[in-house]
């Protein structure tokens, strides 16, 4: 049975402003590539994070099946979000230790319901520092953003 990796990428030109997120999706066996997939998207005026989340989401909503999945991001909110706090946000009623309401909610709860049907490993990587499936996987992000940035004037 092929592994199953995702590595997911989110980007904003301007924090808020126009972004994208990216997923290359691969079953891997062993060394040798098995099937790879991209997927791409964006949205005109959104967050980092909220693209980061997002590329995160898709990957996972993107699989017919249950599956047993790495994903790979080099965002430690989605990591640490997904790994740890959002254990007590949900026992606190989607409020952080300061009682103050989760930012992003509706993602992180669409993200908890995406991972739920899978066996998910989260791993954290580097960004911007030559993983080549990072940089595959921000590449698909700037793609994304691109339709909704605007053009310069000359």
């Amino acid at each position: 049975m092929p592994e199953l990796f995702a590595y997911t990428d989110g980007a904003c030109s301007g924090n808020p402003g126009p972004g994208g997120w990216g997923v290359l999706l691969r079953a891997m066996d062993g060394d040798t590539i098995v099937k790879e997939k991209e997927l791409q998207g964006g949205e005109a005026e959104t967050t980092n994070n909220r693209m980061e989340l997002l590329a995160a989401i898709n990957a996972l909503e993107s699989l017919a099946r249950p599956s047993t999945i790495t994903v790979v991001t080099d965002s430690a909110y989605v990591k640490n979000g997904v790994t740890g706090w959002i254990f007590g946000w949900k026992k606190n009623g989607w409020k952080t230790s300061g009682k103050k309401p989760v930012k992003n909610v509706e993602l992180w709860q669409r993200l908890d319901e995406a991972q739920r049907r899978h066996k998910v490993t989260w791993e954290w990587v580097k960004g911007h520092a030559g993983h080549p499936e990072n940089e595959h996987a921000d590449e698909l992000a700037r793609a994304g953003m691109a339709p909704f940035k605007k053009k310069k004037r000359a």
